[in-house]
């Protein structure tokens, strides 16, 4: 059984940075694209970004493009999400997904989400 578990959510002032790790016990972690969604309070779920098994291709919603890098250290079972010149609209639960393949869809497994508060 895959176990997903978020980390590294809080309150951020706008304009700073943030880094979520997840980590996926029990999977053949390379083998498989991992992605992160959010949902916004009162909103539905949000794509934020994808990797593939090896790391060479990364994906990103327009929103989040050039400001959010997805990385992962397959050694380590871990995906990270570097979020920085953050918004208060990146105000969300922040969710992890595990792919059931090395394609970006569909989800296998999902966390239990980390929240993310961007607030002066």
């Amino acid at each position: 059984e895959v176990q997903v578990v978020e980390s590294g959510g809080g309150l951020v002032q706008p304009g700073g940075s943030l880094r979520l790790s997840c980590t996926a016990s029990g999977s053949t972690f390379s083998r498989h694209a991992m992605t992160w969604v959010r949902q916004a309070p009162g909103k539905g779920l949000e794509w934020v970004s994808s990797i593939t098994g090896g790391g060479g291709s990364t994906e990103y919603a327009g929103s989040v493009k050039g400001r959010f890098t997805i990385s992962r250290d397959n050694a380590k079972n871990m995906l990270y999400l570097h979020m920085s010149r953050l918004d208060p609209e990146d105000t969300a639960v922040y969710y992890c997904a595990h792919g059931i393949s090395n394609y970006y869809r569909p989800f296998g497994y999902w966390g239990q989400g980390t929240q993310v508060t961007v607030d002066s």
